[in-house]
């Protein structure tokens, strides 16, 4: 076509027709995949009136509500295309695909198809040939038309083709309407008006009753992933670098709200995602976690242990009353809180929400402090009945663990479990019941009670850490706290608090008055003082005398803070450089920038404790 216009502007120039040549800017679209102009070649198409189709299909929805939208905000984009539709092209020009269904009777005209050219519609080729030979004889000589099916027109009869429509099959019976429907935003338009116009025509009733829309996945860039474009990640890469789990977990958990498109942070040159590493780093804790809990259940599974607190005992029997420390029933309460949020998620279609809550219930209640909690109940001298609620609890919420977790996870929980089941290979987690809630046991008070122990425990170690008292010295603690609400709580938590914050003297108070004097303040008189935290309204001491030499304390820090001084003032002049700013390589300009505000916080931090002093 290029040579073509050269030779028309020559033949006008030789015939005497050109009158002057002029240069004109205008738009020309290119086509993504192509890289060339996109002209469109005029030729006969084929076209389906759309206005039956997207009637049947806005009544179903403006009269039955269907399909549900979620979010409900879809519904309006969906209803506004079924609107504005216009009759569809159905022709396309590809090698591939459902062939039109029409023959040209091409004896008619020459033994070419043209415009003028007349068809026939039929089912197959017989069809075709009995219908062209009662119109125009038996010699007719048909030619099928050499088009497709629009791909969307193909994927429109999806839902009920796949199951044996037109005929009545049992599947078609089983499984049509279908329930719900998930896909991307994008493709609402392309597919989802499509299926649901092509259902309401040829069966009556919509294909599914819920459309729940997820946001696409783009790359670290924020762009739509496209193979034209080459910006796609190959998940293959992260599956072998970080696992199935931890790449499928992580796009669930990304997912904010439905309808949320996802930037998934990566690094070409080296195959790394750190959002995908943080979910690798979940499974292995999780792993660990397990293997903990199965080394200290000496071989017995959780059927054999028998659930810690039962919800329903046998019909005559005494209601159970096993020996449930305090830390069980929180776990318990925590467990069967997150059982009833993950069901309320799963409902509402939150399934970002529903991955956060494990994960925050996983990591933080049950391995960072539940495992803490009990480790000393699972000594070989700790008392009989303490260690066996301690496993009984242990595995009961481990399994119910792995079966909340499977549809986030199911390679890993599936592994887990049939470890700590000790189940066979015809056995899978997948089959079993998903945990039901057990409100009984749910008690909000408790966990609020928990909440301030925790809060006592990080308060102490913080103490600990600003004044580096080694992990292994035991300290005495006072707590103080005008409510005697809290003090009660502190008091039932004593044992915890002494074991987790390594104390060995605690004094729970009302006032510090009648407490032993703690004076010579921090910092005056060498070896004396205390050093104090608050959680809440309860204020923490630490007394400090012959515990840490303050004096040498402070000497250590001094030193640590010139240090860092000095880092800071050489990084500083560095930065300031110009030259060195322009010509060096950017990522060493990072790297220093980024070490200069680390230094400027760890210096903030080391004059904060000498202020202690």
């Amino acid at each position: 076509r290029f040579v073509a216009r050269k030779n028309v502007v020559k033949r006008l120039e030789t015939d005497g027709f050109l009158v002057k040549i002029e240069d004109y800017k205008h738009t020309v679209p290119y086509s993504d995949r192509g890289k060339v102009p996109v002209e469109p070649l005029l030729s006969t198409q084929w076209f389906v009136k759309i206005e039956p189709l997207s009637q049947r299909a806005l009544t179903a929805l403006d009269e039955e509500n269907s399909p549900v939208f979620v979010p409900e905000r879809w519904t309006k984009v969906y209803r506004d295309w079924l609107v504005k539709l216009k009759d569809w092209c159905i022709s396309r020009q590809l090698w591939w695909g459902h062939q039109i269904p029409a023959w040209y009777a091409v004896s008619e005209t020459q033994g070419e198809i043209t415009d003028t050219t007349p068809f026939v519609v039929a089912k197959s080729e017989a069809e075709a040939r009995e219908k062209a030979a009662a119109k125009f004889g038996q010699d007719v000589e048909l030619a099928r038309d050499p088009d497709v099916l629009d791909t969307w027109f193909s994927s429109g009869l999806w839902p009920f083709s796949t199951l044996g429509w037109p005929d009545e099959t049992k599947d078609l019976d089983f499984y049509y309407p279908t329930t719900t429907l998930v896909t991307g935003f994008d493709i609402i338009f392309f597919w989802v008006a499509r299926m649901t116009m092509m259902a309401g025509h040829f069966t009556g009733k919509m294909p599914f009753d819920t459309v729940y829309i997820h946001g696409l996945v783009l790359d670290e860039n924020g762009q739509k992933m496209s193979k034209s474009k080459g910006n796609g990640i190959d998940p293959l890469l992260l599956i072998g670098k970080y696992g199935t789990d931890a790449l499928r977990y992580t796009l669930v958990k990304e997912v904010v709200g439905a309808g949320q498109n996802i930037r998934l942070e990566y690094d070409r040159k080296t195959d790394e995602s750190k959002s995908v590493e943080a979910s690798r780093n979940f499974t292995n804790k999780l792993w660990n976690a397990a293997r903990f809990v199965m080394m200290n259940l000496e071989g017995q599974t959780p059927q054999q242990l028998g659930n810690p607190y039962p919800p329903q005992p046998p019909v005559g029997a005494v209601p159970p009353c096993p020996p449930l420390e305090l830390c069980d029933r929180w776990i318990l309460s925590r467990y069967y809180q997150v059982v009833q949020q993950s069901r309320n998620d799963f409902e509402t279609y939150a399934f970002g929400e529903a991955a956060k809550g494990l994960y925050e219930f996983i990591w933080g209640d049950f391995c960072d402090w539940y495992i803490e909690l009990v480790k000393s109940r699972l000594q070989q001298d700790a008392e009989p009945n303490s260690k066996k609620a301690a496993q009984q609890t242990f595995a009961f919420v481990l399994e119910g663990i792995l079966k909340l977790l499977h549809p986030f996870m199911p390679h890993i929980t599936e592994e887990i479990w049939h470890t700590l089941t000790q189940t066979g290979e015809d056995e899978c987690l997948a089959l079993q019941s998903y945990p039901e809630v057990q409100a009984s046991l749910i008690d909000s008070e408790l966990e609020q009670q928990f909440e301030l122990l925790f809060g006592t425990i990080r308060t102490i170690r913080n103490l600990r850490a600003d004044t580096d008292i080694k992990p292994g010295v035991k300290v005495t603690a006072i707590l103080q706290s005008e409510s005697a609400k809290e003090r009660q709580i502190l008091s039932d938590c004593a044992i915890y608090i002494q074991d987790l914050a390594r104390v060995e003297n605690l004094t729970i108070a009302a006032s510090l008055d009648a407490e032993p004097p703690l004076n010579p303040p921090l910092g005056k008189g060498g070896q004396g003082g205390s050093i104090a935290g608050v959680v809440g309204t309860v204020q923490v001491l630490i007394p400090l005398a012959g515990v840490v030499d303050l004096v040498a304390l402070r000497a250590k820090l001094e030193k640590k803070l010139a240090k860092i001084e000095g880092e800071i003032k050489h990084t500083s002049a560095r930065l300031s450089n110009q030259k060195f700013v322009e010509k060096a390589d950017p990522q060493v300009v990072l790297v220093a920038r980024d070490g200069l505000a680390e230094a400027e916080k760890q210096a903030e931090i080391l004059r904060d404790r000498l202020k202690l002093f």
